[in-house]
């Protein structure tokens, strides 16, 4: 099940709370909250807000046969009205096994839209929102950004440290030694 699905299909007892949960409880009893593993919050991204189904119905308009992709963070109509959703990896493996010249329209970070249409030039690779403002900080998540900063920690340099008070740290810091002591 997608986290979008979990969000609208969310129901007590099923280890996962939502944000309609937390308000007056959503008629679960707080021992329910409580015992829940995983609370899912309506947050969003905002580069993938940006995308709406209008976007795609030009596109399709424009370019007969248009294959749409689109990060599963577009709001629900679009990852709905596109060909298919996936992950920023699942988004390069798709264009990637196209063995004809194809025509695709990318619901995601324009950077990565940009550097797909660069390495594959024998397709045509659009983003779906031609005025797009890039996120300020994907284009980090690059393996030369990557080694700079391992780079650094070796040095003894810790850069872009992020601080936060001790009332939010401490419970940050529970949460992020769960996901690590996670197995697959």
């Amino acid at each position: 099940m997608r986290n979008s699905e979990c969000l609208t299909h969310g129901q007590a007892g099923q280890g996962y709370a939502n944000e309609k949960d937390l308000k007056d409880l959503g008629g679960n009893d707080e021992r329910a909250l409580l015992d829940s593993r995983v609370i899912l919050w309506h947050g969003f991204c905002s580069v993938h807000k940006r995308f709406n189904v209008g976007q795609i119905e030009k596109a399709r308009a424009e370019f007969p046969g248009v294959q749409v992709i689109v990060h599963p963070e577009c709001p629900m109509e679009v990852v709905d009205a596109a060909d298919s959703a996936g992950s920023t990896d699942f988004i390069k493996k798709a264009i990637a096994a196209a063995t004809e010249p194809t025509t695709f329209a990318i619901g995601t970070e324009i950077n990565m839209v940009n550097r797909l249409a660069a390495e594959y030039p024998q397709h045509t690779i659009f983003c779906l929102d031609p005025v797009i403002c890039p996120c300020s900080t994907m284009y980090r998540i690059h393996p030369g950004y990557l080694a700079w900063v391992l780079e650094a920690l070796v040095r003894g340099e810790v850069l872009n440290r992020i601080t936060v008070e001790e009332d939010v740290a401490a419970p940050a810091k529970v949460a992020l030694e769960r996901m690590l002591a996670a197995r697959p």
